[in-house]
């Protein structure tokens, strides 16, 4: 039987001292921005009690929200009709909830289940929607679930984790000294005069005419089931090994994962099969963005081999077209991208994904094992689980630091059900 969670309180939460930006102040949206999937992200986290009270959490988040204005702020249009952000201080919304159970029996089954009763339902384009959202829910032990909402086209992956530490720190410390984001977007798209982009960002980035996701088929929602893999550090070790040069956690297990989903779909041996990385262009620029600048500024590589090669190829081989693709989203095509963004980008729809989406016979992955889960600690430790929202879409996976004891990273990736049993039977097999 489902636990019910009910929420008790619903509050929006302004910065009495206003935004150190001004009243008012709209900041277009970057071509970054626009790339980024128009839509909110949710990342849930559980916390064993004891755990801090409701007021600190709030108090804390005040005081980070101050720093980083852009999650208090709005969606607006500006005076030449393009999207911005309104940084009017309007607030974040945070849900006070409580679930009739303890945490620890309802990790394990309810808590994945029903994952999305611990997040607030955002609606996109709805009218002063939120641009972050907080539901913080108390279990009966006192053990605590905090689920966090905001808006893509914010904030990336790496900006959200810097915020989530500032979070935590202003808790911790109780302190309101806590050191601000680079902030200023504008100085991460500055064009040539006159922009010159040498590559097809249209269809690379954004879902011009010949875009490739016009390509991939949609299946019944049902098809499509999320799973979760452990890779224990003595796993990750292994791969490292046999790939012989040096190799980053993340390199290696894409290529494995790869590997093995590609074999659990039994394509043909004369197909291709490429996977969509995210790479952070903050240190990719020039000059550099610094890496806590609070926005996006991520772009992506392509790796593709032909099915044939990939299965038959030792993890040295794997690697390397990883490593290569990566590293062609150099400064040269940072600057390229920044270029197309001056006279397009705005009017184009992003390459993410609808719901019920196949990337089959492809793959698409981001990495969060840089971001800083286990300095996510409110007073008294770091999280015990990371929750992991439904993904809807077959191939899309997300690479995470274990938040278990001994380490290791956690694989969470949506498949189509007719592949799950190949690829359950092979995951941990090293070629």
């Amino acid at each position: 039987m489902a636990v019910i969670v009910e929420i008790t309180q619903r509050t929006v939460l302004r910065s009495s001292s206003g935004s150190a930006w001004g009243d008012s102040k709209k900041v277009p949206l970057t071509v970054f921005d626009c790339a980024s999937t128009d839509g909110y992200i949710p990342t849930v986290f559980a916390w064993n009690a004891p755990a801090p009270a409701n007021s600190a959490l709030m108090d804390g988040l005040l005081d980070a929200v101050a720093r980083f204005p852009h999650l208090a702020g709005r969606f607006a249009v500006d005076d030449h009709g393009r999207k911005c952000i309104h940084l009017n201080d309007a607030g974040v919304l945070v849900l006070e909830a409580t679930a009739a159970t303890d945490l620890a029996e309802a990790l394990p089954h309810d808590v994945p289940a029903h994952i999305s009763e611990l997040y607030p339902d955002a609606e996109n384009g709805r009218a002063d929607e939120p641009l972050f959202l907080v539901q913080l829910t108390r279990y009966t032990c006192g053990g605590l679930i905090i689920g966090m909402v905001s808006h893509h086209q914010i904030a990336d992956g790496q900006s959200m984790s810097g915020f989530s530490t500032a979070w935590a720190t202003a808790v911790r410390t109780d302190s309101t000294v806590l050191p601000s984001p680079f902030n200023d977007r504008a100085t991460t798209v500055n064009p040539r005069s006159p922009p010159a982009p040498v590559f097809d960002h249209r269809n690379i980035e954004f879902k011009g005419e010949h875009s490739s996701s016009h390509s991939y088929r949609v299946l019944p929602m049902d098809r499509i089931k999320n799973l979760a893999v452990h890779f224990p550090e003595e796993f990750v070790a292994d791969l490292k090994s046999r790939v012989g040069a040096r190799c980053s956690t993340f390199q290696c297990l894409l290529a494995h994962v790869w590997k093995k989903v590609t074999a659990a779909r039994d394509l043909a041996p004369e197909d291709f099969t490429q996977v969509r990385v995210a790479v952070n262009c903050r240190g990719r620029a020039k000059p550099p963005v610094p890496m806590d600048f609070f926005g996006n500024m991520v772009l992506w590589a392509f790796p593709r081999m032909q099915v044939r090669d990939l299965l038959s190829s030792g993890y040295p081989v794997v690697v390397g077209a990883i490593r290569e693709a990566v590293a062609r989203v150099d400064d040269e095509y940072v600057q390229s991208f920044v270029d197309f963004g001056q006279d397009g980008g705005q009017e184009l729809a992003p390459t993410a994904a609808t719901p019920g989406t196949s990337f089959c016979p492809d793959l698409e992955v981001d990495s969060w094992l840089g971001f800083r889960f286990h300095d996510m600690d409110f007073g008294f430790g770091p999280p015990c689980a990371f929750l992991p929202p439904d993904l809807p879409i077959d191939g899309i996976m997300v690479f995470v630091p274990s938040c278990a004891a001994k380490g290791g990273v956690d694989l969470f990736i949506a498949l189509d059900n007719e592949d799950v049993e190949a690829f359950e039977h092979i995951c941990y097999s090293i070629d």
